[in-house]
């Protein structure tokens, strides 16, 4: 977190780079490992930073401006996003992946509606690898409304009560998943990847950002010994919801119990950066990776899918040291390339 804010918190881009390496080892083969917790880590790291962002804005303005919120989320989202996409429309129509995209399936993902696109059955008339963009359709359906949420709740509310309202809200929503699983049968590609079944790891983060932020709040909430004990605990946690395969489970509790267990891992790495394994998220190696996140996470399944139709019997281990320098050479072009400068961009018109 810096550039037009002038505020950077440690250990986000180490994040950043553990939850993208999450979703690559997955994605590359090794289905032991849950790409879709590394999605959920995005999420509640988002939720988190934007809150962040918003509150020091209203603390030091009064006020939230939604001018500036939206042209700052337009220069960094869509830039890279629609690079990545033509990227992948070309690779696929130049037979380097499997599959013909349509118009009609490109034209939702434009639209960032890649999510409803997949529920509806449409994943295998994208580009392939760039399914992975129903993620960002979740998070731009986010920022449209949460802005306009956020004043609401900074003027009216104090920390906890704001909080409050927001974690209710996650309530809500994994109540819409129970009826959804129980009451009407949905599959579970509708509820992994619909905004309104998955918004809640967001609005956990958000609630962070506004209650005890470890970053604004000021002051310890744990000493460095308990820091690291809720840390291992919610550590603990996560792996046994991924132990657990009860399908009701699965599709509703799982989602809930593990967007909960990243508010102490994240407490412990902000406000402890230096404790025990959290030093490592600060290595530069580290940092930097997290950094190319973004450009990494667009482009990653696209260089796979392309290795695994000339090599479809390539191992894991194989696949991974192969497609893992590729992507990040791609995601490097993008970052220098389309992310600096559009980050350029979004600073002049944050001075203004």
């Amino acid at each position: 977190m810096s550039g037009s804010s002038g505020f950077y918190i440690p250990s986000l881009d180490g994040l950043r780079a553990v939850s993208i390496a999450i979703v690559f080892v997955s994605h590359a083969g090794l289905t032991m490992i849950p790409g879709g917790f590394g999605v959920t880590v995005f999420f509640f790291l988002s939720g988190y930073l934007i809150t962040t962002l918003l509150r020091r804005e209203f603390e030091a303005t009064g006020t939230v401006s939604f001018r500036k919120f939206y042209w700052r989320r337009v220069w960094r989202i869509f830039p890279p996003m629609y690079t990545a996409l033509v990227f992948a429309t070309a690779v696929s129509l130049a037979g380097l992946t499997l599959g013909t995209p349509t118009v009609e399936a490109v034209s939702l993902q434009a639209l960032h509606l890649t999510n409803y696109a997949i529920i509806d059955g449409q994943s295998g008339d994208m580009p392939f690898g760039s399914q992975v963009f129903w993620s960002l359709a979740i998070e731009e359906h986010f920022y449209l409304l949460f802005p306009v949420v956020a004043l609401f709740l900074l003027r009216r509310f104090d920390r906890r009560h704001q909080a409050l309202a927001l974690l209710a809200t996650c309530g809500l929503v994994l109540c819409w998943r129970i009826a959804l699983v129980t009451a009407f049968g949905a599959s579970p590609d509708r509820i992994f990847y619909a905004t309104d079944t998955r918004i809640d790891a967001i609005l956990f983060g958000c609630a962070m950002g506004l209650y005890h932020n470890p970053m604004l709040d000021g002051g310890a909430l744990w000493s460095k010994r308990k820091a690291l004990g809720a840390a291992a605990a919610s550590t603990l946690v996560v792996v046994v919801t991924m132990v657990v395969r009860h399908d009701l489970f699965r599709e509703t509790l799982r989602y809930s119990i593990q967007s909960m267990a990243l508010a102490p891992l994240f407490y412990a790495a902000i406000q402890h950066p230096g404790l025990g394994p959290f030093r490592w998220l600060n290595l530069k190696p580290v940092r930097f990776v997290g950094v190319l996140s973004y450009s990494l996470y667009l482009v990653h399944h696209v260089v796979i899918l392309a290795i695994w139709k000339f090599q479809p019997t390539i191992p894991t281990p194989i696949m991974i040291v192969v497609a893992g320098p590729i992507a990040l050479a791609l995601a490097y072009v993008i970052y220098r390339v389309v992310e600096q400068p559009s980050a350029r961009i979004r600073r002049r018109y944050a001075s203004m």
